[in-house]
C-alpha cells in the first residue's frame, strides 16, 4: 500500500493536480483578503419623488449597514477611514441600518460599545445621522450601544418611529430578524410628516409589507451573502425570501428597495465575491 502511494505521488498527473490545488487555494485566499479588507465601493442611485417641490436641490443620503466592529477585519481604526470616505461624498443625511458590533466567536478581538461607536462621532451631514438597530445589536447589548449613540451630536434613533429630517420623512423600523419590527406603527408615525417617504430597516424582509407610496426602503442584514458564488447568488442570505431581496436594487409596486452588502462580516471574518459598500442615494424632484 505504501509503495502504491509513493508511486502515485511520483505520477506527473498527480503532482500537477496537487500544484494546481495549492495555486487555487492561494488565489482564493488572496481574493478573500482583498474582498474583505478593500475600501468600500461607492454605489450610487437616483430616485425621483413627486413629494419634492420642483426646483428643490438634490438631497443625498449616504447609507451604510452591518459595520460589525470586531477584529481582525473591522477594528475601530478601519471604521475611522470609512467615516472619512463617507464624509467625502458630502451627504445631507447619513442612514445606518444596524449591526454596529459583532460578537462572532471567530473574532480576534471584541470591542466595547464605546469603542464601537466612537469613530462615528466624526460623521458629517447637514441633517445628521439616523439609526435603527440590528439583530446583533440586540444580542450584544442594545441599551449600551444606544447610550453611546445618544452621546453623538445630531443622531436620531428610531425604533418603529419616524422623524422629519430636512425635506424627507424617515421611518425607522426595529429589527425584523429578532421579531421587533412594527411596520404599522412606523407607518402611523410617518403619516403626518412631509416629503419623500424613506424607510430604514435592518432586514429587507419588511419590503413587501411596506405600504405602497413609499419612495425608498433602505436595508442591510444579508451582506449580499458575504461568501457568494462567482457567478452570482450565495449559499445563505439570512432572508426568508432567499435571493429575491438579498442584494442591490429591487422594485415592487412603485417602491424601491436598496439592500446593501454592508461593511463588516458576521460568523466568519471573510468575504468572497462580495464587497463592502457605501450607497449614496440622491433624491430629486420628479421630472
Amino acid at each position: 500500500m505504501n509503495a502504491f502511494i509513493v508511486a502515485l505521488m511520483r505520477s506527473p498527473w498527480v503532482r500537477t493536480l496537487l500544484a494546481l490545488g495549492v495555486l487555487l487555494t492561494i488565489i482564493l485566499a488572496a481574493k478573500a483578503w482583498h474582498d474583505t479588507m478593500r475600501d468600500p465601493v461607492i454605489e450610487r442611485l437616483v430616485i425621483e419623488s413627486e413629494r419634492l417641490p420642483a426646483g428643490s436641490p438634490p438631497f443625498a443620503i449616504a447609507f451604510i449597514a452591518d459595520i460589525h466592529v470586531a477584529g481582525p477585519d473591522m477594528p475601530p481604526e478601519r471604521l475611522e477611514r470609512i467615516v472619512a470616505q463617507i464624509n467625502a461624498t458630502r451627504p445631507d443625511l447619513v442612514a445606518i441600518a444596524g449591526d454596529f458590533i459583532s460578537e462572532k466567536r471567530s473574532a480576534t478581538r471584541h470591542y466595547s460599545a464605546a469603542e464601537t461607536i466612537a469613530p462615528l462621532a466624526a460623521l458629517q451631514a447637514r441633517h445628521g445621522i439616523v439609526v435603527v438597530p440590528g439583530n446583533h445589536d440586540h444580542w450584544f447589548d442594545w441599551p449600551a450601544l444606544k447610550t453611546q449613540l445618544q452621546r453623538l451630536r445630531n443622531v436620531t434613533l428610531l425604533e418603529n418611529e419616524a422623524a422629519q429630517l430636512g425635506p424627507v420623512a424617515i421611518g425607522g423600523v426595529d429589527d425584523d430578524f429578532t421579531g421587533q419590527a412594527d411596520v404599522a406603527r412606523t407607518q402611523a408615525a410617518l403619516l403626518p410628516l412631509n416629503g419623500p417617504r424613506i424607510w430604514l430597516s435592518h432586514s429587507p424582509d419588511i419590503f413587501p409589507s411596506v405600504p405602497v407610496g413609499a419612495d425608498l426602503v433602505l436595508a442591510g442584514h444579508t451582506h449580499c451573502g458575504q461568501i457568494a458564488y462567482p457567478w452570482g447568488g450565495s449559499p445563505a442570505t439570512m432572508s426568508d425570501y432567499g435571493e429575491t431581496y438579498a442584494c442591490g436594487v429591487k422594485q415592487l409596486h412603485g417602491k424601491t428597495l436598496v439592500t446593501t452588502a454592508g461593511l463588516g462580516t458576521s460568523l466568519l471574518p471573510i468575504r468572497l465575491f462580495t464587497q463592502p459598500e457605501i450607497w449614496v442615494v440622491e433624491l430629486r424632484p420628479a421630472t
